[in-house]
């Protein structure tokens, strides 16, 4: 390899590394309340070691330790095969079978034992290695049962992730077990590179295998994060719903006090200091306002509702946001009639899909309407433009 893709994965290294702890300890708590998590908790934890051990900085404070470049070739083996097992454990919880589990436990235990031996009665060595060139380091038949090993937990585990993704209907779920899939799937061509490199001594793939650990880290750690990272997303979403609603919002519950469970606070406020979870807030912001909306109904005169449906279609509004246009002209109206002390009467007018649907529908034309609620055909609309118009309401 030349300097420069040297110098790329020497920071590509660093970056999927402290990615990966970093969904470590994210998902640290989340792991080990739910057992059936722990499995896959604790494969990408080895993982994460055995990568680890594989950054100069790493070596160079493990051999000032007086460790010895010997030991953290050793660590860093006995670690991938420790994620080897742990995959293998996932799948057969996964897949069912307390005999299963034991027996993964007991290979993984017998494998780790056979790397010991084998390292133990090798020649004197230092670092462990698949050479381009020569015999491997410490041993083919080392090599041989740290590869197989390998290959087994990869093929069945990615064969999982792609079974149960296709199965379950939880997005996160689906997100998880695919990227987890992907990644496994990029550890087998690792080791399956290996194991090429080891049979027919070729050193063309070795140069891009670091690469392909490095992507198989990164996917683990993102297969880790999909929850926090869809939790992040729908709070986003909440954040952008209590924002864009808040000026409706406020406008008609100062006309309806009544329909609102807290007090009307700066808009700010609601989103980096609220007063319940950003959900709950949400929700209460749709059915507030569409309370609201319900109670300012009745003091819309019924001539109101054609006048602004003529109104809008003057202004050349799409006709998708019609409904939520008019809504919003006349609900200016109508707030101001509340605050005016104007007597309500039973309107005849309709409030377009306001009340119609579920909360995702209602949500989406609220949002219309708050949108519509600022612009100018809401702005320049009046309830009762004249005298005649006011005699309506007496």
């Amino acid at each position: 390899m030349n300097a420069e893709p040297s110098h790329a994965l020497y920071w590509f290294d660093y970056i999927c590394v402290g990615w990966l702890w970093l969904a470590l300890t994210l998902r640290a708590s989340a792991a080990l309340r739910a057992p059936e998590q722990r499995g896959l908790w604790l494969a990408v934890a080895t993982a994460a070691v055995a990568m680890l051990l594989t950054l100069p900085v790493a070596t160079q404070l493990a051999v000032q330790a007086s460790a010895g470049v010997h030991a953290i070739a050793l660590a860093r083996n006995m670690s991938g095969v420790l994620s080897s097992g742990a995959v293998l454990y996932f799948v057969s919880a996964a897949a069912g079978g307390r005999r299963l589990r034991l027996g993964v436990c007991y290979v993984t235990g017998l494998a780790m034992v056979a790397l010991l031996a084998l390292d133990s009665l090798a020649p004197p060595h230092q670092e462990h290695a698949i050479a381009g060139h020569g015999a491997p380091t410490p041993s083919t038949a080392y090599w041989l049962v740290m590869v197989v090993d390998h290959l087994v937990a990869d093929i069945s585990c990615t064969w999982l992730c792609r079974q149960y993704s296709r199965r379950t209907p939880n997005p996160v779920l689906k997100a998880s077990l695919r990227m987890f899939g992907i990644g496994t799937a990029l550890s087998f061509v690792f080791w399956f590179c290996q194991l090429i490199n080891l049979l027919f001594h070729t050193h063309r793939l070795l140069p891009y295998l670091p690469y392909v650990m490095d992507l198989h880290g990164l996917l683990r750690a993102i297969a880790l994060l999909v929850p926090s990272l869809w939790a992040v997303q729908g709070a986003v979403v909440e954040i952008r719903t209590i924002w864009r609603l808040w000026p409706l919002w406020r406008d008609l519950v100062q006309a309806v006090p009544n329909v609102a469970f807290l007090k009307p606070r700066h808009r700010l406020l609601e989103i980096v200091w609220p007063q319940a979870s950003w959900r709950l807030l949400a929700y209460r912001k749709i059915i507030e306002t569409r309370d609201a909306i319900l109670v300012l109904n009745d003091y819309v005169p019924a001539c109101a509702w054609a006048r602004a449906r003529r109104h809008v279609a003057a202004a050349g509004v799409a006709h998708a946001k019609v409904d939520a246009t008019v809504l919003a002209c006349v609900m200016t109206g109508a707030r101001s009639a509340k605050l005016a002390g104007v007597p309500h009467q039973q309107s005849a007018g309709s409030l377009g899909n306001c009340d119609k649907g579920g909360l995702a529908s209602e949500k989406a034309f609220l949002l219309d309407m708050a949108r519509a609620y600022a612009s100018a055909p809401a702005r320049n609309f009046a309830i009762h433009p004249n005298t005649s118009d006011r005699n309506e309401y007496r």
